[in-house]
């Protein structure tokens, strides 16, 4: 059985229409990577999966989690508050929200999982800094930490990995890659042609669902002129190239969700 299975689904906001009627697989224990053009769909497909959002018409069957909860959620936008003294290791924390109920006591077992997922995004030395002392690559890293700390089978990434330095790109990547080996599901939305051509599935975007299947399938210079047109696409041999800056504003589609960080009272009362 497929992880997700989409029936003629449509999503609109408001008068928009985000994704206009398509049907889709997404496989389990794989690497799936969304692509298309600035404002194509990608965030509405990942919000869609992760039930933020409710098809205006067709059927979203998400059976490669066993609840909602289960699905880690990195969004591409986090903003934070510069006033809150919110440190990395309780954004981390964070993550276990979902699994330890109301009082958010951890247990010895939550602070286990909390730091190996610092340990595993290298970011245990920051773990007392301010996120607003942080470099974006540090930032980024701090929350797909706090995804990896949420109890979860599928791990949904946001453009992950756009403008990130080396070191945070490599460290994401190898994440990726241990989460799959772990018999995880990962969907990573990107505008990079190189990353789409080295995940196990793809979905090609531009407003609805161009293609899906394997990046030899859907990565053709056909499908790529449908979905960015002619103007964007450039096709010099064998190598195919794309002229579409990441983040082009848009208004004729949902624009990339913002995360807003707000920090609560925590009733934990031992040591990070």
């Amino acid at each position: 059985m497929p992880a997700v299975t989409a029936t003629d689904v449509e999503y609109r906001y408001g008068t928009q229409v985000a994704i206009a009627a398509s049907s889709f697989t997404i496989p389990r224990e794989a690497v799936t990577a969304l692509i298309g053009p600035n404002g194509s769909g990608k965030s509405t497909i990942l919000n869609a999966i992760a039930g933020l959002v409710s098809p205006t018409s067709g059927q979203l069957d998400v059976s490669g989690a066993s609840s909602r909860s289960r699905i880690a959620f990195v969004l591409q936008t986090t903003k934070v508050n510069e006033a809150l003294p919110i440190t990395v290791h309780e954004v981390v924390t964070m993550g276990r929200y979902s699994s330890i109920g109301e009082l958010r006591r951890l247990s010895e077992s939550d602070r286990v999982i909390v730091n190996a997922a610092m340990e595993r995004m290298s970011i245990s030395d920051l773990s007392t800094r301010h996120l607003t002392q942080l470099s974006g690559g540090q930032r980024q890293r701090v929350f797909v930490a706090q995804g990896l700390a949420q109890d979860h089978d599928m791990l949904l990434l946001d453009e992950p990995l756009t403008g990130l330095d080396l070191p945070s790109a490599q460290a994401i990547d190898a994440v990726i890659h241990s989460e799959q080996e772990k018999g995880g599901t990962i969907i990573v939305s990107t505008h990079d042609l190189a990353e789409a051509r080295v995940a196990d599935h793809v979905l090609l975007l531009s407003g609805r669902v161009i293609a899906s299947g394997t990046p030899a399938e859907v990565l053709t210079a056909s499908n790529l002129k449908t979905a960015y047109g002619a103007a964007l696409l450039h096709v010099e041999g064998e190598e195919v190239f794309i002229d579409d800056p990441a983040h082009r504003p848009t208004d004729q589609r949902h624009v990339h969700q913002d995360r807003s960080i707000h920090i609560e009272a925590s009733h934990d009362d031992g040591a990070p």
